[in-house]
């Protein structure tokens, strides 16, 4: 019986998107971390009767047809790419994006990646990196002795340095954007790679083109609402439960057929 098929696509789709949202309910004290969503498509149809097809010589037409469905697949799952609310955290190298712009990250191997988590540090060097340790291009070296690191919305960093009364600006953060910010990649760690379905980057300065203002002292949060991911959470446990419901029945008339024979 097509029904128990049927039935089972339903139950597996629902079961990824049972994990689509957990994740999501995970990740909501991530920094930066943009929810998922699952999408689905119907499947094949078996078409018993063509619509428009002709039921006589005098040309009368079918006008719908009889098609039987296949079932369901989960086809994607595409971040949704929203403004995260800010939180004060009043570290210094804290920076949040107010914007659509990345922040772009030298990965060991020599690959750019792109993270909206803007928790930096200093390595031993004074370099400014993320949180893995990993440079922040361009790369901007904070001299020991400085103090009043300053960050301003267009990235540039200044500090004094010594016993300076003057700032020294010591370099400029840049942001990349995207045309398809859902066609990038997750590869981890707050991170994005960029693909074929994003687009290649467009780098510029923050607060020009679009990429977004920066705030010291701030980090974004992700853009997990708890309340609407536990509602579809409870639409996707009972859309689960039905189509057990219908494996349940399809079963039961089988064995019903059975008995008769």
């Amino acid at each position: 019986m097509k029904a128990l098929y049927i039935a089972s696509t339903g139950m597996s789709a629902q079961e990824r998107n049972v994990e689509v949202i957990s994740n999501n309910i995970a990740n909501m004290r991530t920094t930066g971390y943009k929810r998922q969503r699952a999408e689905f498509q119907d499947l094949l149809y078996q078409q018993v009767t063509r619509a428009g097809s002709q039921t006589s010589d005098q040309g009368t037409m079918v006008p719908a047809g009889l098609e039987i469905g296949s079932g369901v697949r989960t086809v994607s799952t595409p971040r949704v790419m929203s403004q995260g609310s800010v939180n004060l955290t009043e570290r210094e190298l804290d920076v949040a994006i107010r914007g659509e712009g990345f922040f772009m990250i030298e990965l060991p191997d020599g690959r750019t990646a792109y993270t909206r988590d803007g928790s930096f540090e200093r390595d031993a060097e004074g370099t400014l990196v993320n949180s893995s340790g990993y440079t922040v291009n361009p790369g901007i070296a904070i001299p020991g002795n400085a103090r009043g690191v300053s960050i301003s919305p267009d990235g540039t960093v200044e500090a004094y340095i010594g016993t300076d009364t003057v700032p020294t600006q010591l370099g400029q953060l840049q942001l990349a954007r995207f045309v398809n910010k859902s066609g990038l990649e997750s590869m981890g760690d707050n991170l994005f790679l960029e693909t074929a379905a994003s687009g290649p980057a467009q780098v510029g300065v923050p607060n020009v083109d679009g990429t977004g203002d920066l705030l010291q002292n701030y980090l974004e949060l992700a853009n997990v609402n708890s309340v609407t991911e536990i509602a579809d959470l409870i639409a996707a446990q009972r859309a689960y439960e039905m189509n057990a419901r219908i494996i349940s029945g399809a079963d039961q008339m089988m064995q019903a057929t059975s008995q008769l024979r």
